[in-house]
């Protein structure tokens, strides 16, 4: 069919192009990025992999361990990246967006491993850490659930928010400040006068 092979040839090793008989359509599309890289920052960027896996089965997985010491930059304790950066997009998963300090480090890490493009992807983000991001990176996509506008100065912590991402995925409360009754019974004290 000459239209098809126009289309191939326009579009080049970007357009997909197909043909079929009976009741299918011929189509032109999109193909995806060949090397996508999905970057979850840990811990709570990992309940995030799967459903991005369902998604993008053919993706691979870098993981990148950051955490927060307040009033200071955040300090990277684990990174999986290859040496070599052969991916053409990386998706930068991480649930909550407060401060941005976290996610601005591996955004930075990310460039110097020479990754083209990057997309950042949350469930809620604090809208002055959005900014930062933006302000500082105009060059990453970005992808948010929704903002919330409230961020205490005293702690870096987005409010109403969700409480610690990581905390509530891997059930590691701090069970001082919860009443017990509350928690799962895995997590309550143990009894000792039975």
């Amino acid at each position: 069919h000459d239209d098809n092979n126009n289309n191939k040839k326009k579009n080049g090793t970007n357009g997909v192009s197909s043909t079929a008989t009976g009741n299918i359509v011929t189509t032109t599309g999109q193909k995806l990025a060949e090397h996508i890289a999905l970057i979850p920052i840990l811990r709570s960027g990992l309940g995030m992999v799967d459903a991005m896996l369902e998604l993008l089965p053919n993706a691979s997985v870098h993981h990148i361990g950051m955490y927060k010491v307040l009033g200071q930059n955040p300090v990277q304790y684990f990174n999986r990246l290859p040496k070599d950066c052969q991916s053409d997009v990386a998706y930068v998963l991480d649930p909550l967006i407060q401060t941005s300090s976290t996610v601005m480090s591996v955004l930075g890490i990310l460039k110097k491993w020479g990754v083209p493009k990057i997309h950042l992807v949350a469930v809620l983000a604090s809208r002055k850490g959005l900014e930062q991001i933006v302000a500082a990176h105009p060059d990453v996509t970005i992808t948010v659930g929704t903002i919330d506008e409230e961020l205490r100065e005293e702690d870096g912590v987005v409010l109403p928010g969700m409480g610690d991402a990581g905390d509530r995925l891997f059930g590691t409360v701090d069970t001082s400040v919860y009443d017990e009754a509350l928690l799962h019974p895995s997590k309550r004290k143990r009894s000792t006068d039975s």
